[in-house]
């Protein structure tokens, strides 16, 4: 299955593009460093700035949360959950660090493009 990855937007000229890559690249967002042993809250965003369509063929199935090559969540969808109305998907994920490092990074499958991969995400875990 192909992965497709987020490009910066800025620097895209056609308007189409930048809703297209957007609106599938899942982002991954963390406020400073977790504690060992401590649940930490995960924010995955389907979409900064462009909206995804919720319609019954074309929607967000699904989205994980990894670190590194451990998933670490799953939520899903169904087409409808967010009222059948373009909008960001977005999950809280609470996860609880046992190492000192996480490095985490998000999937984000569109039942009609596939697979998205957002960048990774490094934070570092304080005891």
């Amino acid at each position: 299955m192909k992965i497709n990855r987020y490009e910066d937007i800025s620097q895209i000229e056609r308007e189409a593009k930048k809703d297209y890559i957007d609106r599938h690249s899942a982002f991954v967002h963390v406020d400073g460093p977790a504690k060992k042993g401590e649940k930490y809250k995960v924010k995955v965003k389907v979409g900064e700035e462009y909206l995804h369509p919720d319609d019954f063929d074309h929607y967000i199935s699904w989205v994980q949360l990894w670190d590194g090559e451990r998933m670490l969540a799953k939520a899903e969808f169904m087409a409808g959950a967010l009222g059948s109305a373009a909008g960001q998907t977005e999950i809280d994920f609470y996860v609880v660090p046992t190492k000192s490092t996480m490095k985490l990074m998000a999937h984000a499958y569109c039942t009609k493009h596939g697979l998205w991969e957002s960048d990774e995400v490094v934070v570092e875990v304080v005891d």
